[in-house]
């Protein structure tokens, strides 16, 4: 298990564009494609301007200030969920810096397409070994998306539903996606009330979003994140109101019949695809 304690000294300017700083919250494995994960709490620190884009992995996006524009895909607004298949295009992006600043928690990870999640960070100022090595232009694998457009769901529409043997516990599910089964998830625990999480196949990813009190007796409290693995038990006890915002990973199966016809092959720059060659140039 990982419990890490949110830390607000800790945010670099380290997305490619140079307008967003990152903290990383939790890290997954980079030695392991199919199981990698970033979770990031991104800061707008300037306007922020990308071309129609698309990637090879998952994304779900939590604005927890101000708004996201996703260009043709509408806004992604504060407090709403944000689910961006793989492979999906969204921009093009033009957002103005606003005060306070937008923040995001952005959660990206491999999909049912098995193409995993790459290796490295941003390719922002802050990361000179990744700006040294700047990824060329290269042929890569896309999957074709599963959904007609990024998935938004409003929380505030979702009714809490209480918790099997859990007294003073609810949950709003807000969704199950894909072959892989992923799901996303907010959990109430009143305060003096005890939550645990459990799955015998999923790792589950949970980060704070209100309140105070303890996971397996450490202290944890607004933007706290905690990674739990498969068959590993995480206790939350709420000293005040929790307001817990999960995400469920089970594992990846490869599919009986591969078939070549769901992936198209595009020419990309630093891993994204862009809508044409002029602007992966301009990327």
């Amino acid at each position: 298990m990982k419990i890490a304690p949110f830390d607000e000294n800790a945010f670099k300017m380290d997305h490619p564009r140079g307008t967003v700083s990152f903290n990383y919250l939790l890290m997954g494995d980079r030695s392991k494609p199919l199981e990698n994960y970033r979770y990031i709490l991104g800061r707008q620190e300037a306007d922020f301007l990308m071309p129609r884009h698309c990637h090879t992995f998952e994304q779900i996006r939590l604005p927890l200030v101000g708004d996201m524009n996703l260009g043709e895909q509408g806004i992604l607004r504060e407090g709403e969920v944000g689910y961006f298949p793989e492979g999906q295009t969204y921009g093009p992006q033009d957002d103005k810096l606003t005060d306070p600043h937008q923040i995001q928690l952005v959660l990206q990870f491999g999909g049912a397409s098995a193409l995993g999640m790459a290796a490295g960070r941003g390719r922002g100022p802050d990361n000179r070994q990744a700006q040294e090595e700047r990824r060329p232009r290269r042929e890569q694998k896309f999957p074709k998306p599963r959904y007609n457009g990024v998935v938004i769901s409003n929380p505030d529409h979702f009714n809490w539903l209480p918790v099997a043997g859990s007294p003073g516990v609810s949950r709003k599910h807000i969704g199950t996606y894909t072959e892989r089964q992923f799901w996303v998830e907010f959990i109430r625990v009143e305060a003096g009330a005890e939550w645990i999480s459990q799955s015998d196949d999923a790792k589950r990813l949970t980060v704070v979003l209100a309140g105070s009190g303890t996971v397996e007796g450490t202290g944890i409290g607004h933007l706290g994140a905690v990674e739990a693995d498969p068959g590993e038990k995480a206790r939350f006890v709420a000293d005040e109101e929790f307001v817990l915002y999960t995400v469920g990973l089970p594992p990846i199966q490869l599919p009986v019949e591969p078939d070549d016809d769901k992936f198209v092959t595009v020419v990309t720059d630093g891993g994204i695809r862009f809508e044409n060659a002029k602007e992966a140039d301009n990327g």
